[in-house]
């Protein structure tokens, strides 16, 4: 069974999918930041995100 999903490509990003369910990964708060996902299995598990203020 095939399913599909709409994103806008007018706003910047990331988005994970697990089991056929699109969710949107959160953004750093401000500042320089980065965003890990740990995989299990062949599936993103979770994810971290922290960022850094100058």
């Amino acid at each position: 069974m095939s399913k599909t999903a709409e994103v806008s490509l007018s706003e910047n990003a990331v988005y994970r999918v697990i089991d056929g369910e699109i969710k949107k990964v959160d953004k750093p708060g401000v500042g320089f930041g980065k965003q890990v996902i740990t995989w299990q299995d062949d599936k993103p598990l979770f994810y971290e995100i922290s960022y850094t203020k100058r």
